[in-house]
């Protein structure tokens, strides 16, 4: 099995690091909303501590396993199988959202396991088609698996879907896929994308209002010749009146603004009473600005700056092409998703709800984040 080599201690480091802070974090931003609706205010911490310890010895076993020996059949098919059957579940037992499939006081959201097994599953593809990656046959099919995936998962989470197919796209580019499969992908990626935006009327309104907040392009011509009926105005019109899609990013800024140098302190943000919606899971980076300020919101990207560094030095350095991918994937995926949050806190893109890996509180990112670095970790400690 070749020479094994030291373990990667700053990557193990950061990962400790931020898992830690993330529980502090993640108490300072829901302790007031624990206390109101569960009557403790470490009901909530208490819940993402056991996931913690989960997602660590989950974390622990991946990184101690050889990860030559997931490169099978075994490894690529059944976690993928079951993250689709758990996709499928969950539709008719979260009937209202379709994320959330609760075993008593445990509650899973299927489509987060879904990133990992899909790392496997097109890191065993691509390694297996390595020299026929650009056969039109082999794209298909591994291009069908992408698809059922994401398309299952898009019917509830869009920011999830748009990691999985992020994530699948650099793995492909790395593997040495043609540009005009590329284009052509690009081309079936905004149509999809077009018409899972279109399904939900709010989507549309955070795109509108992010682009243009007054609503002045309902208003001209080309949109009315577009839509002469009016039929797409009136959806824009009615989730704008029905709730407000700019309502999370202005309290945000307010968070962020109101942090400065070195923050209010910890557990002295103001915006986090009931002000900021979703402060200890989609918008906790605010509440990270505005307790410990730029210096505390630039110490997390430096964070997640480590794991893209170590990431991409692994998938330089390491001599096999199953390694390679599963470095790329499990990199892209974790880094990708976090500038996403971290994007759309400072309205740097529409709002979309999206958990900050390591840092916002839900158990299920959490054991998907650490399982992709366990991933991570096993190739660089058993790599030649």
């Amino acid at each position: 099995m070749g020479q094994r080599t030291r373990n990667d201690w700053l990557l193990l480091a950061v990962t400790g690091a931020m898992v830690a802070f993330g529980l502090v974090m993640m108490f300072s931003a829901s302790s007031v909303l624990s206390q109101e609706k569960y009557k403790s205010s470490w009901f909530l911490l208490s819940r993402q501590l056991i996931w913690a310890v989960i997602a660590a010895a989950v974390l622990i076993y991946l990184k101690l396993k050889d990860y030559r020996l997931m490169k099978s059949a075994a490894w690529a098919f059944v976690p993928l199988g079951v993250t689709l059957i758990l996709l499928v579940v969950v539709w008719f037992a979260d009937p209202r959202t379709h994320r959330w499939l609760r075993l008593g006081p445990i509650s899973l959201q299927p489509s987060e396991l879904a990133k990992p097994a899909l790392i496997l599953f097109l890191a065993y593809c691509l390694t297996l088609r390595q020299r026929s990656v650009n056969d039109f046959r082999v794209l298909a099919q591994t291009t069908l698996v992408l698809a059922l995936v994401a398309g299952m998962v898009v019917l509830a989470d869009l920011g999830t879907a748009v990691v999985l197919v992020v994530t699948a796209v650099v793995m492909f580019y790395v593997a040495g896929i043609k540009k005009r499969y590329f284009a052509a992908a690009l081309a079936i990626g905004m149509l999809f994308g077009t018409v899972a935006i279109y399904q939900k009327p709010y989507r549309i309104a955070r795109i509108f209002g992010f682009f243009d907040p007054n609503y002045t392009l309902l208003e001209t011509r080309l949109v009315k010749w577009l839509d002469p009926d009016g039929k797409f105005k009136e959806r824009i019109e009615a989730s704008a009146a029905a709730r407000d899609p700019d309502y999370h990013v202005r309290q945000s800024k307010i968070a962020v603004g109101s942090g400065g140098l070195a923050g209010r302190g910890p557990m002295n943000s103001r915006q986090k009473l009931y002000y900021l919606p979703e402060p200890h899971t989609d918008f906790i980076y605010a509440v990270v600005a505005e307790e410990l300020g730029f210096l505390g919101a630039a110490l997390v990207l430096l964070g997640f700056l480590t794991i893209l560094w170590r990431g991409l030095r692994l998938s330089w350095g390491v001599n096999d092409d199953f390694g390679r991918y599963v470095a790329v994937g499990a990199t892209t995926a974790i880094v990708f998703q976090a500038l996403v949050n971290m994007s759309v806190v400072l309205d740097l893109v529409p709002t979309k709800g999206i958990p900050l890996p390591m840092i916002s509180q839900g158990g299920s990112s959490l054991l998907s984040t650490l399982s992709s670095l366990g991933l991570l970790l096993s190739v660089s400690e058993h790599s030649a």
